[in-house]
């Protein structure tokens, strides 16, 4: 069973965290990692395009010939798909692109994610951040003591409003809920940070 420091704001080790393998000593599975990401960015999706079909556009209610005797292809409408300033065929409609992919391939997807970035020594844990106030200021001063650059989630417990309220502002730092924690968040990233509840509580569910 692996393990990991944890760390108060002041960056100093006060302790170590048991990890269980079946979640951070897995093979990483980068097939799967791909396909739930893939499905997590099809789902934001608008879909809002629209194009006119020849029922839709407005005009070509007379027929702009007469049938017979002109000499020219006989047509109905001024509106046909082949005429410009007709309707279009095929085009695309309002649509979902959801894709659903089964429960246990998005917790194979996380855990393999949560696996190589502690292989990659890039995640972190610390005991909690300790504010009383909302604090854009204290927050990253905690980031910068723990040795932390670049871009990074931070997963915190799920009713820890005054740590959300303080990291949402920081530039280059993602904040979310344990209960809102996606493969997504967790792989787009540089690092990753969780506080001690956060990380007991995304173990409990994917256990």
């Amino acid at each position: 069973m692996a393990s990991v420091e944890v760390k108060d704001t002041k960056g100093k080790k006060v302790g170590t965290a048991d990890l269980a393998d079946v979640i951070f000593g897995v093979t990483p599975n980068s097939h799967v990692v791909h396909l739930v990401v893939r499905s997590q960015m099809a789902a934001r999706r608008s879909g809002t395009h629209d194009t006119k079909t020849r029922g839709q556009v407005r005009g070509g209610g007379a027929k702009p010939w007469r049938q017979k005797g002109t000499g020219r292809a006989r047509a109905g409408s001024s509106r046909s798909p082949i005429w410009t300033g007709g309707g279009t065929v095929f085009g695309p409609h309002p649509r979902s692109y959801a894709f659903k992919v089964p429960n246990k391939v998005v917790k194979l997807a996380m855990r393999s994610v949560l696996s190589s970035k502690m292989s990659e020594g890039v995640m972190h844990v610390i005991d909690d951040f300790g504010l009383t106030g909302p604090s854009t200021k204290s927050a990253a001063a905690i980031i910068k003591a723990l040795g932390i650059t670049g871009r990074v989630t931070v997963v915190v417990g799920n009713d820890d409003d005054m740590a959300i309220r303080s990291l949402r502002n920081l530039e280059k730092v993602r904040v979310i809920t344990a209960s809102e924690s996606n493969t997504y968040d967790l792989v787009d990233n540089t690092a990753l940070l969780f506080t001690k509840p956060a990380l007991e509580w995304l173990e409990g569910v994917l256990s």
